[in-house]
């Protein structure tokens, strides 16, 4: 397996750990711990998208990380990133 492909494993398993957590209730979806499995996981996914010129991909992983990024820094600054509806 080349380095590529296990830093690959590694972005989307942590992106869909955080997320299998949540579905199971063991990790809410606003804690720092799913939000940064989703900001490093989605990174590590959207720069191997960036370096292999996969549009789409990086797209998606780009912004599947600025948003947990987002979700980050609203948590920090004490404000609420979600409506309660």
């Amino acid at each position: 397996m080349h380095m590529g492909e296990i830093l690959q494993t590694v972005g989307a398993l942590m992106v869909l750990g955080g997320f299998a957590l949540s579905q199971f209730r063991i990790l809410s979806q606003h804690s720092y711990l799913y939000l940064l499995l989703n900001v490093i996981g989605s990174g590590i996914l959207a720069v191997l998208a960036a370096l292999q010129l996969q549009w789409g991909f990086l797209l998606l992983e780009g912004g599947w990380s600025l948003v947990a990024f987002w979700g980050i820094i609203t948590r920090i600054s004490g404000r609420t990133s979600f409506s309660s509806h």
